[in-house]
């Protein structure tokens, strides 16, 4: 296993800047005096794919050798990690194949082939979508970058604190949802050195809380085949972003599909900003537990911005 470090954070953030952006952060009086707390919002949905993982995903294709970049890179993904590979992909001018469960929302599917992604659809668990994956790599010859237990995405992913913490000068904590661990795993990377006094805390659905079971047992718990309308946070953990959350991460709150079509409700109309039911995770924790969030200064990443217009959480 290969742990990614600060320095290879700093890298990442040298290599990705001319192909990402360096995202805003917006505030809301009414959320802070709602909350008790003094609130910072970093708006990963402003992203040209729409999502913070076009920073781990520029970080891994730009930083292939012209050897490795000729065939290509393959993955699997719920979405937004395929929409900001294939973004990557087009960039650099060279082919990216991915999997997508036949399940995912459509706006996601329609950003990666907008980006010159091609899809193989599968059944929406995680083994289907391993074992398809496996077929198409093994057809195209891509390099595989995983959508989060990888040393290149998560030192990609740890720009975003590193921007985070330089625009609001300082936290008291960030609040992120963790699915797979990518993002959460990139905030431990960078806050351990740059912030250690911050701590780092991981926003999860009640219906998909494997990180959440898996913290409180000290191991690895795996659910196949969640179902919640947070749909980029259904995967598992594994060794290395485990390795981070076990180390780093001061506590994991869930939130249930209710409470989180209610924060998102409540950001998209304070905040007026379009994002995803992954993204209101965080907010729905907050709103959950006043007690361990008020007097403190909380960033709170909003990560992605892909959701379908005509399939709104509340109008299902």
């Amino acid at each position: 296993m290969i742990i990614p470090s600060y320095e290879d954070m700093l890298t990442a953030h040298e290599r990705i800047k001319p192909h990402v952006r360096r995202t805003e952060v917006r505030r809301s009086a009414y959320l802070n005096e709602l909350t008790g707390a003094d609130l910072f919002f970093k708006c990963e949905n402003f992203q040209e794919p729409g999502a913070f993982k076009v920073r781990g995903a520029c970080n891994a294709v730009f930083g292939l050798d012209e050897a490795q970049s000729a065939k290509g890179v393959a993955t699997h993904s719920s979405g937004n990690h395929a929409s900001c590979l294939s973004y990557a992909a087009m960039r650099r001018g060279i082919p990216c194949n991915v999997v997508m469960p036949r399940t995912a929302p459509q706006a996601k599917k329609d950003t990666v082939r907008r980006y010159g992604g091609r899809i193989t659809e599968c059944e929406p668990s995680t083994s289907s979508r391993e074992a398809a994956f496996a077929e198409v790599q093994a057809a195209t010859g891509g390099d595989f970058v995983h959508p989060y237990n990888d040393p290149r995405v998560i030192a990609g992913q740890g720009t975003c604190s590193k921007e985070f913490i330089e625009q609001t000068d300082g936290l008291d904590m960030v609040v992120a949802p963790i699915g797979g661990g990518g993002m959460i795993s990139g905030t431990c990377l960078t806050l351990a050195t740059l912030a250690p006094e911050c701590q780092v805390i991981a926003a999860e659905p009640e219906q998909a809380d494997d990180a959440y079971r898996s913290f409180k047992a000290g191991h690895i718990i795996a659910d196949d085949a969640p179902k919640t309308i947070a749909d980029g946070l259904l995967v598992p953990l594994k060794d290395l972003t485990w390795h981070f959350v076990s180390n780093h991460v001061t506590e994991i709150y869930t939130a249930s599909e209710t409470e989180i079509i209610d924060a998102m409700k409540l950001v998209w109309k304070h905040l007026r900003v379009v994002m995803e039911p992954s993204s209101a995770v965080p907010m729905a924790c907050v709103l959950k537990n006043p007690d361990a969030f008020r007097g403190k200064r909380v960033g709170i990443v909003l990560t992605g911005g892909n959701v379908d217009l005509d399939r709104l959480p509340w109008m299902v």
